[in-house]
Order: C-alpha cells, then sequence, then structure tokens
C-alpha cells in the first residue's frame, strides 16, 4: 500500500479549500480530507457486496463528533448519540447532487462517510464536506462520472459573499444559500432568505457555479494524481424490439391508466397493466430465464411509462390530472380547526393536505442546541411529520425520517424572517406539520399551513409566507414548467423546484435537478412562473385571514415583559429567593428576569399578568413626589406611622397628619400595624433615603401636581425606611433602624426613640 500523500488546493473567493489524500483512512476505498482555515472533515467512499434491489443503495452519513470544537458531549453518557439535526440536513445535502450522477446499473452498497476533525467556528464544514466527499467519489474505484463542487452565497451588508463566516451568517445575512453542481450544470440549491427578489436569486446562482467549477477543476485534478482504477458497470438496456412489442400489446391500456386523475385510482390501474406485462412477458415462473425475462419486461413497462406520460406533458400540453401547466389544483383552508391548540389550520391542495399547529411556550423551553455550530438556541422551531397513512400505506413510525427532518427544516427556514423578535412577542414557538394526504408537494403545503397557524394564534408575523413547487419536463431543446406539481410529475420529471416567501420576495428554496441541460432561462421562466402561484395562493389565503388575531388564545400563557433598574433585581428576587417566590405562588405565575432587568412574567391568563406586573413595577419603581400607594402599617412610632409602599421600600406618615385637621397624642389611637392606607408621596429625600407621606384624602394634597405639593410638606420625615436600597440584591432591611428612643441623632441623623415615655433616659 502506497503511502503517498497528494494534496491539492484552490483559492475561493480569498481563502484557501485545500484537498488531501494517502494520509487518513487508508483502507476506505477513497479518503479525502478537505481543509479551509482550521476546518477539517475527513470525507471517505467505500463500497461492498452487490445487492439485488432496483434502486442506487447508497447511505451518506456525517458524524460530528464534538471534540472538533473543543466541546464534551451535553448528554448523560457524554458520548454522541444518533445524528443530530446540522448533521442530517448536511448529509441530504451531500446526497441530492450526487446520487443522480451514479450509473443506472450500480448495484453495490456504497457509502460515504463525513467526519468533522477540526471546527474553527470561522469556515462552517457543511460545505467542506460536501467537496470532500465528491472528491474520495472521485479517487475512488466507484465510478462516478463527473466532481461536484459546491459553495455557499451569503448577502451581508448588500453584497454577495462567497463562504461566508460562520459568525456572519448567524448574525449578518439576508441570504444563505448553498450551491452545488458539475462544471456544466447546477444540481442542487438550498436556500434561506429574507424577502430576496427572483433576479438576486439568480445573480447569485451565477456567481455560485463559476466558483463550482473552479473546485471541481481541483477534484479532477486530485483524481488524475491519485485516483483508483474505476469498476466497469454493465448498464442494464431497453429491448427495443421488446419496446415495439409491449407498446402494441398494452400500450393503448397504459396510456388511458396513466390519464386516471385521482392519484391512487391512477396507480391501481397502472398496476392492474404491469401485471398483465409480467404475465405476459415472463409467463414461467419455473424457466431458467424467468428472472432475466422479468427484469427486462419491467425495464420496459418503466420506459414506456415514463414516455408516455412525459410526452403527454410536453407534447399534448396535457398533465395526468388534466390541468394546463400553471393551474393550481383547488385549495381549500380552514383555521381553528384545533379547539385547544394556540393556533391551527387545515391547507389542502388537490390530495395534499397538511395540518399545521402552533403552540406557544416560555423562553425556558426554547430549544437546546449541542452542535459544533455557534448557535446554541432556538425560540422558533418547526416539525414535519409524514405518516405512511398519507399516502395509503402502512408502515413503522419510529421517529422522523431524514426526509421529515430535512422537509421540517425547509418550512421553518421559510418562516423564520417572518417571526418576530423576542422583545415584541417574547414566546418560544413550535409549528408541527402533520402531513394528513400526500400528492406531491406537502412541504409547500406545510409552509402554507403553518403560516396560516400562526397568524391563528396571534403571533405578530411581518408577513404571510406561501410556498410552491415547480417542476420540469425537457425533451430536447422543448420544455415545460409545471407549476404545483403533484407525485407522479415529481417522480417521472426532470427538476423540483420549491419557492417560497411572501409578496415581496424569497424567503425559501429548495431545486434538485436530475438532468444536464438546465439553463439560467429555464430557471428564470421557473422563478417568474413560481412567483405568479405564489401571489395567488397567498390570495386565497388571505380571504381566510389576511392578518394575525389581535388576542392570544385563551388557552395560551400570557406573557408580558417590563424593564426594571438592574439595582432593583435584588429587591424583586428577595433573601434566598424568598421576594419572587412568593410572587409566583400569589399569582400562579412564573418570572424570569435577566442580569440587564429584563423580567418575563408569565401568567395563565391576562388578568393575572396584568396584575403581577403592576405589583412588579410597583416595587421597583422609583418613588416619585406625587405617586400614590396603598400599603400597609408596618411600624408605628411617636412620631407617626411607617407605611410600606412595596416591598423593601417604606415612607412616614407624620403623627400630625394621621387625622388631618384633628390633634392626636398618640398614633395608635388612629392605626394599628397591619392597616391599609390609601396616601400620596409629598417629600423624597434621596441623600437620606427618607420619604414623606400624606393621607390621598387630606385637603392639603388633594387634587394638587407633584410640584405644588413640594411646599405642602410632611412634617417630620423620621428616619430612613427604603430597605430595598440599604439591604443589598436581596431586598432585605439589614439597615432597618433599631427602636432605640427619640428622633435625635442616629445614622442619618433622625434616629428612631420608640420606648415608654416614663422609662428614664440614660
Amino acid at each position: 500500500m502506497s503511502d503517498a500523500v497528494t494534496r491539492v488546493s484552490v483559492e475561493i473567493a480569498g481563502k484557501e479549500i485545500s484537498l488531501e489524500t494517502g494520509k487518513l483512512a487508508k483502507q476506505a476505498s477513497g479518503a479525502v480530507v478537505v481543509r479551509s482555515g482550521d476546518t477539517m472533515v475527513l470525507c471517505t467512499a467505500t463500497a461492498g457486496n452487490v445487492r439485488d434491489v432496483d434502486f442506487l443503495p447508497l447511505t451518506v452519513d456525517v458524524e460530528e463528533r464534538m471534540y472538533a470544537a473543543g466541546k464534551i458531549p451535553g448528554s448523560f453518557f457524554k458520548r454522541e448519540g444518533r445524528a443530530g439535526e446540522k448533521a442530517t440536513l448536511t448529509a441530504r445535502l451531500i446526497d441530492r447532487p450526487v446520487r443522480p450522477l451514479f450509473p443506472k446499473g450500480w448495484r453495490y452498497e456504497t457509502q460515504l462517510v463525513a467526519l468533522p476533525i477540526s471546527v474553527d467556528h470561522e469556515n462552517p464544514y457543511d460545505i467542506l464536506a460536501m467537496n470532500g466527499a465528491s472528491a474520495a467519489l472521485m479517487v475512488s474505484h466507484i465510478p462516478f462520472p463527473a466532481p461536484v463542487g459546491a459553495v455557499r452565497i451569503g448577502k451581508i451588508h448588500g453584497n454577495f459573499v462567497i463562504n461566508p463566516n460562520e459568525e456572519d451568517l448567524v448574525d449578518n445575512t439576508d441570504l444563505d444559500l448553498i450551491v452545488a453542481g458539475t462544471e456544466d450544470a447546477i444540481l442542487m440549491v438550498e436556500a434561506g432568505a429574507n424577502e430576496i427578489p427572483e433576479a438576486e436569486i439568480l445573480d447569485a446562482l451565477d456567481i455560485a457555479h463559476d466558483a463550482i467549477k473552479k473546485l471541481c477543476a481541483a477534484q479532477r485534478e486530485l483524481a488524475e494524481k491519485a485516483g483508483k482504477p474505476k469498476i466497469e458497470v454493465d448498464v442494464p438496456q431497453v429491448d427495443p424490439e421488446l419496446y415495439e412489442q409491449v407498446k402494441a400489446s398494452h400500450g393503448a391500456a397504459l396510456d388511458a391508466a396513466t390519464q386516471v386523475e385521482d392519484k391512487l385510482a391512477r396507480q391501481d390501474a397502472t398496476k392492474a397493466v404491469e401485471e398483465e406485462v409480467l404475465a405476459q412477458y415472463a409467463p414461467d415462473p419455473e424457466a431458467d430465464d424467468h428472472a432475466d425475462c422479468r427484469a427486462a419486461a419491467q425495464r420496459v413497462f418503466d420506459a414506456l411509462e415514463k414516455t408516455l406520460i412525459r410526452e403527454r406533458i410536453a407534447v399534448q400540453k396535457k398533465r395526468p390530472d388534466g390541468r394546463s401547466a400553471e393551474e393550481i389544483r383547488p385549495i381549500a383552508i380552514e383555521v381553528g380547526v384545533a379547539a385547544r391548540a394556540h393556533g391551527s389550520a387545515l391547507f389542502t391542495r388537490g390530495q395534499t393536505q397538511a395540518l399545521s399547529v402552533v403552540a406557544l411556550g416560555t423562553t425556558r423551553e426554547e430549544m437546546r442546541l449541542d452542535t459544533l455550530g455557534l448557535e446554541t438556541a432556538k425560540r422558533y422551531f418547526h416539525h414535519y411529520n409524514f405518516p405512511p397513512f398519507s399516502v395509503g400505506e402502512a408502515g413503522f413510525m419510529r421517529g422522523p425520517k431524514r426526509r421529515d427532518i430535512g422537509h421540517g427544516a425547509l418550512a421553518e427556514r421559510a418562516l423564520v424572517p417572518m417571526i418576530p423578535s423576542q422583545e415584541e412577542f417574547p414566546y418560544t414557538i413550535r409549528v408541527v406539520s402533520d402531513i394528513l394526504e400526500s400528492n406531491g408537494s406537502s412541504s409547500m403545503a406545510s409552509v402554507c399551513g403553518s403560516s396560516l397557524s400562526l397568524m391563528d394564534a396571534g403571533v405578530p408575523v411581518k408577513s404571510t409566507v406561501a410556498g410552491i413547487a415547480m417542476g420540469l419536463i425537457k425533451e430536447g431543446d422543448e420544455y415545460i414548467v409545471l407549476t404545483d406539481i403533484a407525485g407522479v410529475e415529481d417522480h417521472l420529471g426532470d427538476m423540483d423546484f420549491k419557492v417560497a416567501g411572501t409578496e415581496r420576495g424569497i424567503t425559501a428554496l429548495q431545486m434538485d435537478i436530475k438532468i444536464t441541460g438546465v439553463t439560467f432561462d429555464i430557471l428564470r421562466d421557473a422563478l417568474s412562473q413560481a412567483k405568479t402561484a405564489r401571489t395567488f395562493i397567498l390570495g386565497e389565503m388571505a380571504k381566510v385571514i389576511d392578518a394575525p388575531r389581535a388576542e392570544l388564545s385563551k388557552h395560551a400563557p400570557r406573557i408580558s415583559t417590563i424593564k426594571i433598574d438592574p439595582e432593583k433585581i435584588g429587591l424583586l428576587i428577595g433573601k434566598g429567593g424568598e421576594t419572587i417566590r412568593a410572587l409566583q405562588e400569589e399569582f400562579e405565575a412564573q418570572i424570569d428576569v435577566n442580569d440587564e432587568g429584563q423580567v418575563l412574567v408569565y401568567a395563565a391568563n391576562g388578568e393575572q399578568g396584568e396584575a403581577l406586573v403592576d405589583r412588579i413595577r410597583s416595587m421597583t419603581k422609583e418613588v416619585e413626589v406625587g405617586d400614590e400607594f396603598t400599603g400597609k402599617v408596618v411600624k408605628t412610632t411617636t412620631f407617626g406611622a411607617f407605611i410600606e409602599l412595596s416591598k423593601g421600600t417604606d415612607g412616614l406618615l407624620h403623627i400630625s397628619n394621621v387625622s388631618p385637621g384633628t390633634r392626636i397624642d398618640s398614633v395608635e389611637d388612629v392605626l394599628d400595624k397591619g392597616d391599609e392606607l390609601h396616601v400620596r408621596v409629598v417629600e423624597v429625600d434621596r441623600e437620606r433615603g427618607r420619604i414623606g407621606l400624606r393621607l390621598a384624602d387630606d385637603p392639603a394634597v388633594l387634587g394638587k401636581t407633584a410640584e405644588e405639593l413640594a411646599d405642602v410638606g410632611s412634617g417630620d420625615p423620621g428616619p430612613r425606611r427604603d430597605r430595598g436600597d440599604r439591604g443589598g440584591r436581596d431586598g432585605r432591611d439589614r439597615g432597618r433602624p433599631r427602636d432605640r428612643g427619640g428622633p435625635d441623632g442616629g445614622r442619618d441623623g433622625a434616629r428612631v426613640r420608640d420606648r415608654d415615655p416614663d422609662r428614664p433616659r440614660y
């Protein structure tokens, strides 16, 4: 085994990307380490045994290792488990552009593995993994025909940037566009955008393809220097003589079967013709050549079915369900279908139906991310489920499949730009789309349904989002772009192009192309046609609900926000959390406070939430002259009564003001500890921490402005009583005056003396 190390490199947008083989994982058929900066990904390609299947047995795995970013996994077991969402989405990004390029007869068990071994949080590993997987195939003995390059385009401060830094992707970009392709054509597009116009998307694709060509050239250079001889593949061919025989005997029946409009009825009719063909052209199960005859007949039938449907669409301009090229299937919309959910919508388009439901929660319920990336949490997330009954089948339901995760991420990207900020709407938002029926475009139905359900929940989204799936049939130089493709058009067509957005622009894009020769003119037509369809669907959605509901569901938690002085946080929390716990128990609510003084109040209903916010505001508000409070008498003295205005802050009602117009000898003659009084602040001495009060209905203060109250006076204000200011963060009155006599001295010049008047003075 050779120990020679081969390395090539290419510069993309001022950054070097290197491809190295011959050092690591040398027993794999192909192994390449791709590097940019300090981000390194080991990519391998291996082929196993031949499988007797009628599909490409390709598996792509992305194995994130937390050590790559200097982290220890956060699970109980402290080791990596099943692939996370980021790894799954990256595996799909690798799979989608390379799968169509494998030879049709390749039936070897094939596995691509991408292992990030170093992540610098500047160069994202997903783009490197896509290029590395293609390079590993190119240097392996697997007959992969052409290299696939991949780049990311961001739009930062109004300019397109190739392979932007990860920090800019998180905070600054209006476009996150991933493009993969060969030297000749674009094969895959995946994008999230902030209402980007169609013309700008085309410009970004053009820029991306120029960089892709350089990456493909580097992979070819590596393969020329270190590539292994390729395995020869015997590609099964359609027997032209048998094709004509089957066409003559069953062509008319198959043509009629494939024109049945209902999906399930069309499948049954087509299946019946297929069984007749196999029975006629592979009749003897005991014959030695039965398997070969059956396989040959199956290839002919599949080719004939594909030809009939494609020619009918391209030449006769007639789709399997009878629609014209730009016609959208009938749309039905209903909101509020789940009575106890916080928001819900049922979106039906033809035979595709999505139930989208919103659940609102507190910020404590946000999704924590334990990944190799910079993001650590998400407060909006979208989950997509595709149960087997949606297509009339029975199957296992053991958690989300890769397709479910991919479609959920696509819908999430489409809606994220329209979600209000946490300051505007301090909730965690989860949307779930359950596909109840499917005949194509289910991911775009989930986008429409989820946008409707968010508005039904009262989430103040910035705009409504709709999605549409476009298709393509291309024969020679002739082509036709199809709007709102059904399942059979996706299966037999040349392109699956999903576009989601608002009236102003695109918010998400996903494109998979199965053929070469899709030009920018075709893409321009597809984007234009998609915009027309999107505008129509937005209009249909607006007929049902055209703006977020003014109020949240009565079943949704009520979240209020209030900003307090950070120095008052301790007052709100109390010693050992006693104050905040007492408030939560009293109001049956939850309180969160951060170091900046932002307080979030979560209550079961609006009335409780407002009452708690008022209490917190009164507790933490800086007392001003003219403020009114209803407080309890917490202490009586020879010179007045101390009234608790808020937790930790007292004011003094002088004895002369306890009973206006009447002279009293003792405060206790009128007031007892625990009595509630409605008082007004007439004096605030912040330097000495003293607050003077009058009864709110005292004629001397009734109706007077704050400026006029300054001339009224409060009598002797006595000692400082602002326990919060003197008690530190826990809000306790550690500096509370002791009962040591009359008001002539002490720490602030007004020491309290509350003693028996007959007791001798020392």
